[in-house]
């Protein structure tokens, strides 16, 4: 590789870099949460809380970090999302209460929210379908290194097992920060002068239609391998076991669309991403209140291989039909659809002595099939021959 090219392509890695480190600051936390109940004395219901208010904060994050970052630039908003995420971090680190959690939780969702939608527009527009699909799997390598290392770390830090991996996420993090500064802000690149010709046919509308149906398989199925089943390995226990989840799920997603660009397996990607999730409910759901390993792994990857397919097609989806000036905005409602999956444990609890724990499963598997359906009448009404 040439200096020439080498530099070209390092402002895009320094953008998957901060995606990557932000990622980790999200994810980290599926790790902690037995930790923080075990040394800390939070309840579980709280940490499933945390997990889920972390939504909250995340929302209006994505909603408005990418349309922002349409009109001023995608640096400040992605390196102010990052260092949010850092922050929310940082507050867990000095503060492992249940408020402390709750409001750091709450700022790693409004960092993270900003960071990701403006990141991966940002990444689009530094390598066009390349840097979106790159873009994805380098957060999911984040959503999966994450919860791993700090599981491990805690595991094995003795007395410092709360706050060895909250100091170890906020360094990644800060580190990544001060070298975005050093990658420009300006939107016309090259890849985003040529996907000028093709404006006439990009709307928002098309984007979100096809996009959409594939955001709800994205968390939905990885937070249900990493925290609901993790939950119920009954006969394990200890930060391990969901940082094991999670490097199944996550990793088979980023295994998955490796192959998927290799073998240019196109927009019917979706389709089966859309069924593996649904495969993958059927098995949580088949396992009951105490699965076995087999099942815990089968389950993991089958779910993990479904995350990874929906989220690649979404994005790509977005890359290809949204209109240059609003891929910002749609690669946040886009992501909006995914997170609401962070959600999913959360209500799942609350409805268990109403609806106890396969029923609300089999739902999900159903949606997930009539999404799959849904793409497939969109492929063959060449809604997608963009592709």
């Amino acid at each position: 590789m040439t200096a020439s090219a080498s530099s070209d392509r390092r402002p895009l890695l320094t953008v998957l870099a901060l995606l990557f480190t932000t990622g980790w600051a999200t994810n980290h936390f599926v790790a902690m949460m037995p930790v923080l109940h075990e040394r800390s004395g939070i309840s579980d219901a709280a940490l499933e809380g945390a997990f889920g208010i972390y939504a909250v904060g995340l929302l209006p994050g994505l909603l408005t970090g990418g349309g922002i970052s349409d009109r001023v630039g995608r640096r400040p908003i992605v390196l102010s999302g990052a260092a949010g995420a850092a922050l929310g971090n940082l507050l867990m680190l000095v503060w492992h209460t249940e408020p402390g959690v709750f409001v750091g939780r709450f700022a790693v969702g409004l960092g993270v929210g900003l960071a990701v939608s403006a990141g991966t527009a940002w990444a689009a527009d530094l390598g066009g379908a390349r840097g979106t699909v790159a873009a994805g799997a380098t957060l999911t390598a984040g959503f999966g290194i994450g919860p791993l290392v700090s599981g491990l770390i805690a595991q094995f830090s003795g007395s410092a097992a709360v706050v060895a991996p909250f100091v170890v996420t906020v360094t990644g993090s800060a580190l990544a920060v001060v070298a975005g500064f050093g990658v420009p802000s300006e939107r016309h690149t090259r890849s985003a002068r040529a996907r000028r010709a093709d404006e006439d046919t990009r709307s928002l509308r098309r984007a979100l239609v096809t996009s959409l149906p594939m955001s709800l398989w994205v968390f939905s199925a990885v937070t249900t391998s990493v925290v609901t089943m993790a939950a119920r390995m009954s006969d394990f226990d200890g930060p391990w076991v969901p940082g094991v989840a999670a490097v199944l799920a996550l990793g088979s997603g980023v295994a998955i669309q490796v192959f998927a660009r290799r073998g240019e397996w196109g927009p019917r990607c979706g389709v089966g991403g859309a069924l593996l999730a649904a495969a993958g409910f059927a098995v949580v759901a088949a396992s009951g209140s105490d699965p076995s390993p087999i099942a815990f792994v089968a389950a993991s990857v089958a779910l993990g291989s479904g995350y990874g397919l929906c989220l690649r097609e979404g994005l790509l989806d977005v890359e290809t039909n949204a209109p240059t000036d609003r891929a910002g905005l749609a690669t946040g409602v886009f992501y909006v659809g995914t997170y609401l999956g962070f959600g999913l444990p959360v209500l799942l609890r609350a409805i268990q002595p109403a609806a106890g724990i396969t029923a609300p499963i089999l739902v999900l598997a159903g949606g997930a099939v009539l999404c799959a359906a849904i793409r497939a009448v969109q492929i063959r009404s060449g809604m997608h021959a963009a592709r």
